[in-house]
């Protein structure tokens, strides 16, 4: 029985020194990664191709799918080039490894509201996550600025209240919020 209980402790021991190992090692390749990742974007920055810049920046993005200032240097070149399709893909792809983001979620919501003509129940969808992720009053303005678009003023004024409260965090958001309530009459 003492026997058992010793052999019992060393697996026990042994599992637990495995596990650590494990999981240094996995810290090790993802902190090899973060850093591949980061020398990428550093040397896309550099780059005049933009072409091979972002390849680069997407190879990051492969590297260490949380490395989220790949994704911002993507978001911004297609932004540049008034490609809302690819700045969406963009974003997704942080969303898939990263579902708290929500920077992530309003970027593609702007996004989808870029397209000609604008996208505005899938933009609803990011805005409405944003905003239960974080309560956020820019994803609050842009809720309350589609359901006023959209004639669902009762609605629409809960948002934009919530907007409009953060006047001092905010406050470019706020004024925006203001605006709106007065164009539909609420001010």
């Amino acid at each position: 029985m003492l026997r058992r209980l010793a052999l019992l402790s060393l697996t026990i021991a042994w599992a637990i020194a495995i596990a650590f190992t494990f999981r240094a090692v996995s810290t090790f390749a993802d902190d090899a990664n973060t850093a591949k990742a980061r020398e990428l974007v550093q040397a896309a920055i550099k780059m005049t191709n933009s072409d091979e810049a972002v390849k680069l920046l997407w190879q990051a993005t492969d590297l260490d799918p949380t490395y989220d200032e790949a994704y911002i240097y993507l978001g911004f070149y297609y932004n540049s080039r008034s490609d809302p399709a690819d700045v969406v893909k963009v974003y997704q792809k942080l969303i898939k490894n990263e579902p708290k983001q929500v920077s992530a979620y309003l970027n593609v919501g702007e996004a989808y509201m870029t397209f000609q003509p604008p996208k505005t129940d899938d933009a609803m969808v990011y805005f409405r996550k944003a905003y239960e992720i974080d309560h956020n009053s820019f994803a609050a303005l842009r809720i309350g600025e589609l359901l006023a678009q959209a004639g669902n003023r009762d609605e629409a004024l809960k948002y934009l209240r919530i907007a409009l409260a953060d006047s001092s965090k905010n406050p470019t958001v706020s004024a925006e919020a203001e605006k709106t309530l007065k164009e539909i009459g609420a001010l």
